[in-house]
């Protein structure tokens, strides 16, 4: 991937649909069926990836010209459902706009 961003999107996502299974597949699993170890084992990944996703976001914040405050967003949008495949869309935009504004 040539873009931090590009890994911070694929991890970003992946992260959202572990945190998507673990609300609605296995947080049903547990407490309507019993059945605990779909938690232990969908909530563990999902934990793996939220602290990768947490150091690719460090990564973008390093190496590019992202303000603070776009972090911060990109941060909250990861914790609430749904939200983060609204802004990947706008991720790709940055991404976009980054390269135009790459002196030639």
């Amino acid at each position: 991937m040539k873009h931090p961003v590009s890994f911070l999107r694929t991890v970003t996502l992946l992260e959202a649909i572990s945190y998507l299974i673990l609300l609605f597949v296995a947080m049903p699993l547990k407490y309507v069926w019993g059945m605990p170890l779909a938690v232990k084992i969908a909530g563990s990944v999902h934990g793996g990836l939220f602290v990768l996703f947490c150091i690719a976001l460090w990564r973008v914040l390093m190496h590019t010209g992202w303000p603070f405050s776009r972090a911060v967003l990109v941060f909250i949008a990861s914790l609430l459902p749904f939200v983060p495949f609204f802004i990947d869309r706008r991720m790709r935009a940055w991404v976009a706009e980054d390269s135009n504004q790459t002196p030639a």
